[in-house]
């Protein structure tokens, strides 16, 4: 079997006409002799409404709630009545749909009445959201002539019991893959399940976190050792920046596994942090491809990637970040002081991006959230400490950045009309960060591209597109 698992995120399912998009991706998968395993998302913005819907019932706002969970209904109702034309096939989607609206709806009539949103009980609310559309999905694949299967991913997705980002455990996943998806393969059916959402042990409903839909795509991949695992989106693949922000910006037309992990941690949404993982340990190539531009060849992302002859692949940036200083005159030379300050960071379960030190201070850049004055008050305990938010970290990947002479030089040139906070390069071949302010990180990433991408490895990056850019616009 070429088994490829295709994942496609929310904007890839959004209504009937990018659902209708989506079907016949995968039908020209299965006529090139391909049998595709499909993962995905729920309806774009659904997550992001049931999680309000969350919210409202705690807070006891259980009209606003069911009002929320209204619409959604609307909504699926109305996209099923226009993708399943078959009657009877309607009828069951419909009841079926009615079915799981009515029991989230008492899941927020119960959540108003204890007014408490535990863990557990968020991954419950917004795992509707790809339990209803990967039910909808399958269903338009097969008034499509594409035999599909819809799989509850919770059934192949085991996870720890760590709610709303919980830890995929890959030998069960292997055992409920190879159970579940491969038997439907082999008879040249096509398993259709959504991203995003597992169970634990005890089929209590997990979550992998936000974006996680990507990396369930990867864990089927990397479990059914699939030959590839396609990420399709609603952008041309990785590009060497936001082109919101640098209109000129290219499509990196392949890029390395390590490269791709790092932009994808240091900002670049195109793809969730977690996904190359599973596709290293089997060696498995990402493909980030277009479900609106389904013939641009998108993005590869393989092991090694060939050599490129521009410094830089692409340009990442992660906004609303803190700095926490830490200075502590009386720890100087002090054994276990770093020791002591990583400690309060994992009580936390707080990720750090960047870490800066001297004799006596210690410099380390977090995401904004609620936490800051709990760690700043525990990390009060060992020295003077101090926070400022609205910072940004922009980061810059290429291959063998450490060996490039004068790189540094060339970087900080290029900005420098604005202020650096903090500076990170030696422990990375392949990576050089700095931390600015967030208003100014916009100006630096159109200066930074404009210095860098001026003449780029037509091998590497799409040099044509940019050229028909131009003479369009001309």
């Amino acid at each position: 079997m070429n088994l490829v698992v295709m994942k496609f995120g929310g904007t890839s399912v959004e209504d009937a006409a990018a659902i209708d998009r989506t079907a016949k991706i995968v039908a020209g998968r299965v006529a090139a002799g391909k049998s595709p395993v499909v993962v995905v998302s729920a309806m774009a913005k659904v997550t992001d409404q049931l999680l309000r819907a969350a919210a409202s019932a705690a807070q006891g706002d259980r009209t606003g709630a069911l009002a929320i969970s209204s619409r959604l209904r609307s909504r699926h109702r109305d996209t099923t009545a226009e993708l399943v034309k078959n009657p009877a096939d309607c009828a069951e989607l419909t009841t079926w749909i009615d079915q799981k609206f009515d029991s989230l709806d008492e899941v927020l009539r119960g959540l108003a009445a204890i007014l408490e949103l535990t863990p557990r009980i968020s991954d419950l609310i917004v795992s509707y959201g790809e339990r209803l559309s990967s039910r909808m999905v399958a269903a338009a694949f097969r008034e499509r002539g594409i035999d599909a299967a819809h799989v509850d991913a919770r059934q192949v997705i085991i996870t720890d019991s760590q709610y709303q980002k919980a830890v995929p455990q890959d030998q069960l996943i292997e055992i409920r893959a190879a159970e579940k998806l491969r038997p439907l393969a082999a008879e040249g059916k096509v398993p259709v399940m959504g991203g995003f959402i597992g169970s634990n042990e005890a089929g209590i409903t997990t979550t992998l976190g936000r974006g996680g839909s990507d990396f369930t795509g990867a864990l089927v991949g990397g479990a059914l050792a699939a030959e590839a695992i396609e990420i399709w989106t609603d952008v041309d693949g990785i590009m060497t920046t936001d082109p919101r922000v640098c209109p000129d910006a290219l499509r990196v037309k392949v890029i390395s596994f390590e490269e791709a992990a790092e932009l994808a941690y240091f900002g670049a949404k195109v793809l969730h942090p977690a996904t190359i993982l599973p596709a290293v340990k089997k060696n498995i190539p990402v493909l980030v491809l277009n479900s609106r531009n389904a013939s641009c060849e998108g993005t590869r992302i393989i092991s090694l990637a060939p050599h490129c002859k521009s410094p830089f692949k692409s340009i990442a940036v992660k906004k609303k970040l803190s700095i926490i200083d830490v200075v502590a005159s009386r720890m100087l030379m002090t054994h276990g002081y770093l020791r002591q300050i990583f400690e309060v960071f994992d009580k936390h379960k707080c990720p750090v991006d960047m870490v800066s030190t001297s004799e006596v201070s210690v410099s380390l850049t977090v995401d904004s959230n609620q936490q800051l004055p709990a760690i700043a008050a525990d990390l009060s305990t060992l020295a003077d400490v101090k926070y400022e938010g609205k910072k940004a970290l922009v980061c810059l990947v290429g291959e063998d950045i450490r060996g490039q002479n004068g790189i540094a030089a060339q970087v900080f040139a290029a900005i420098r009309h604005i202020n650096v906070r903090m500076i990170s390069q030696g422990a990375s071949e392949i990576n050089m960060s700095f931390m600015i302010e967030e208003d100014d990180a916009d100006e630096a990433v159109r200066s930074l591209h404009a210095a860098f991408f001026k003449d780029p490895d037509p091998a590497i990056f799409d040099v044509e597109a940019r050229k028909q850019l131009l003479a369009s616009s001309s």
